[in-house]
């Protein structure tokens, strides 16, 4: 549709070709416009209905945007010999007419006009504000044109003979199926300009995370049971971390003990089972005995423990656990050093042996 020219169109839809212009309408509309002020002023140019008259608006049968009324569509279809009727008239009413057997109608609701017409064996919506013919059922045209009504629209039956058309023609030999009733005009307007809007970086991010591969999307609670999966991957993996550091002070205190008493033990004996309750010692004993070594290497400043030292750590070192300030690392690396002393100190004494 063109500007708020539905008149036009609706004409043209009912006739089937382009018939009328916005010209072509407006000198009906200028000549309904001369008579209707000559009627006028049979009553005297200077009566106050006449003044009245001129002081209203150019034209009461058209406007700057396009409407027509309805004098100036009747008057353009009598050219063709059609007579408009209206739908909700006492007149036709009486009839009794079944609307499936009229040809055609033109519905009109405030400056909106649109064709209702039958071509071949079915009925169609010509609304020029949809973007096609919208089809209608023979048993849905009575509701259709009741909605009509109790949404304000003036209904007219277009009565006489429309000029031969292609389309009717064509559809008297065949029957149409329509899938999907047509779009509005701003309809389709409003999706075409949102598909060329640029999505944002959220969206592309998406997208490339989740890509559609006709396998559907993950639903709410699959995407948790993941996202609790790789949670519980980061603790074990931390778990292990410190399970590993545990072990290797451990170990380290075991060999300290042993280089401290290494003519304590033979090594033919087994051992007691206060060695045997050493070496699964749980980690708050560990923690303790780690923390305990940590604050007497605090008291010695000047003594630097190297690989050279001999640790002074006792296994029987009661301490309180007053919560250290140095860090794992800086821990494992004073229990790896701990462990290297004792290797050294054992080949030594196996070599004075």
């Amino acid at each position: 549709q063109e500007g708020s020219l539905c008149a036009q169109h609706c004409l043209n839809n009912l006739l089937q070709g382009e018939y009328f212009s916005p010209v072509e309408l407006s000198s009906i509309a200028q000549q309904l416009d001369e008579e209707e002020r000559m009627r006028m002023a049979e009553g005297g140019v200077s009566s106050e209905e006449y003044r009245t008259f001129l002081q209203q608006q150019p034209s009461v049968n058209m406007d700057d945007s396009g409407f027509f009324s309805i004098q100036v569509i009747s008057n353009a279809l009598k050219v063709w010999g059609l007579e408009l009727i209206l739908f909700n008239s006492p007149e036709y009413q009486r009839l009794g007419i079944d609307p499936i057997n009229e040809k055609s109608f033109i519905c009109n609701y405030k400056e909106h006009w649109f064709t209702v017409r039958k071509l071949g064996k079915q009925w169609f919506n010509l609304n020029s504000l949809l973007m096609g013919p919208e089809l209608i059922s023979d048993t849905y045209l009575a509701l259709f044109l009741a909605q009509l009504q109790q949404e304000g629209y003036s209904i007219f039956v277009v009565k006489g003979d429309l000029p031969d058309c292609e389309a009717d023609q064509l559809l008297q030999m065949i029957r149409v199926q329509q899938m999907q009733r047509p779009k509005l005009i701003g309809e389709e307007t409003a999706q075409s300009r949102d598909q060329r809007l640029p999505r944002s970086d959220t969206d592309q991010a998406i997208e490339v995370n989740h890509p559609f591969d006709g396998t559907g999307m993950l639903d709410e609670d699959e995407e948790n049971f993941q996202r609790a999966l790789a949670l519980s991957r980061q603790e074990i993996d931390m778990e292990d971390e410190e399970a590993d550091l545990r072990r290797a002070i451990q170990l380290s205190m075991q060999g300290s003990r042993r280089s401290e008493f290494p003519d304590s033990l033979p090594r033919n004996v087994p051992q007691s089972p206060h060695t045997s309750q050493t070496d699964s010692l749980s980690s708050e004993e560990l923690r303790k005995r780690r923390q305990a070594y940590f604050e007497k290497q605090q008291q010695q400043p000047d003594r630097t423990p190297n690989l050279h030292d001999k640790p002074t750590l006792s296994s029987s070192t009661p301490e309180a656990d007053p919560g250290g300030d140095m860090s794992e690392e800086d821990m494992l690396q004073a229990a790896m050093n701990m462990s290297l002393e004792s290797v050294r100190n054992h080949l030594n004494t196996e070599e004075e042996k």
